[in-house]
């Protein structure tokens, strides 16, 4: 893909960058899916696309629409995803070489009380259990869940919370999840580290230049980097990076690219590997599309993977 693909993009030019298609996709790619980018488009169905494949003709795993956030399993066969319709939303799975869809988690199941608004479902390293955020009842507050992946032993994480939480990421050893934190769904300002197994979770701020994670946060495939979409001051978002630990962050978050102008939005980031970066970037007047850049100690400048796609995750790695 990036082979022909090809080169840097330059700052001055990346809002011009059309996409390679209209955006309405195929329902088969052409390089069965080893390893490559999940996402939605503008159907909300869920498509993947192999890193060896065609970009421009990714492979529709899903009909039904209503898909948010997929997110692939560590072994590369199954990707989980929160569907909506109306008021009711669910957690599905579908396999990433296509197939039937199963319903693992809806509103208002008995398993999980007055749950509902699903959101962020991600795989633990060893594929056993589904790791999310939802909220009970209506309200500002909303906590974090665990199901096994066949939807069995539902598992409140964060019980009693009074604040919310955003799209949980599994570090490495599986132990621990990080998550956006806030006073609400809209002000997430914190990252919080909560231990899988129950206990106590551990709250960090984000510092000065970060108002609030706009979407999600996400640990490294090594465990010693997390990224999150930053929305800053000027309303306008951009990916940072930052050391960490299963306790904290350790030192200060910088930003992954170069761009300063307030009407790009960089959001959705997900790690291609433990030295680069594939996410979602939209400037006015474009289609949003998945980019890659490398992670390092200064701003880089960014690749063009996929077009025309929205809420990418990478996986697996």
């Amino acid at each position: 893909m990036r082979r022909w693909l090809g080169g840097v993009v330059a700052v001055g030019l990346l809002g011009a960058c059309e996409p390679l298609d209209g955006g309405g996709g195929g329902t088969g790619g052409d390089v069965l899916f080893d390893r490559g980018f999940a996402f939605v488009r503008d159907d909300r169905n869920v498509y993947v696309v192999d890193d060896d494949g065609d970009p421009n003709s990714p492979q529709r795993l899903t009909t039904a629409g209503g898909a948010y956030t997929p997110s692939i399993s560590k072994n590369g066969n199954s990707i989980v995803f929160v569907q909506r319709s109306g008021s009711t939303s669910s957690i599905q799975t579908v396999p990433t070489t296509g197939g039937p869809v199963a319903t693992l988690l809806s509103t208002n199941d008995a398993a999980c009380g007055a749950c509902t608004n699903f959101r962020g479902p991600t795989f633990s390293p060893d594929g056993r259990t589904i790791v999310f955020a939802f909220d009970r009842g209506s309200g500002s507050v909303s906590s974090l869940g665990r199901i096994a992946a066949d939807g069995s032993g539902f598992v409140e994480l964060t019980p009693g919370t009074t604040i919310a939480y955003g799209a949980p990421s599994f570090f490495p050893s599986g132990n621990t999840v990080v998550a956006p934190a806030g006073n609400n769904t809209f002000q997430l300002d914190q990252l919080a580290f909560v231990p899988v197994g129950g206990g106590s979770a551990t709250y960090v701020r984000l510092g000065n230049e970060v108002l609030a994670i706009a979407n999600r946060a996400v640990v490294s495939p090594d465990g010693r980097q997390v990224a999150l979409d930053g929305r800053l001051s000027s309303g306008s978002t951009r990916i940072f990076v930052g050391n960490v630990t299963a306790a904290g962050i350790s030192g200060s978050l910088r930003r992954l690219t170069d761009y300063t102008s307030s009407t790009v939005q960089e959001s959705f980031p997900s790690w291609t590997s433990s030295t680069e970066l594939g996410f979602l970037f939209n400037d006015s007047g474009g289609d949003p599309s998945i980019y890659r850049a490398p992670v390092s100690s200064t701003a880089s400048s960014v690749t063009l993977a996929v077009p025309a796609a929205n809420e990418p995750f990478y996986g697996p790695n």
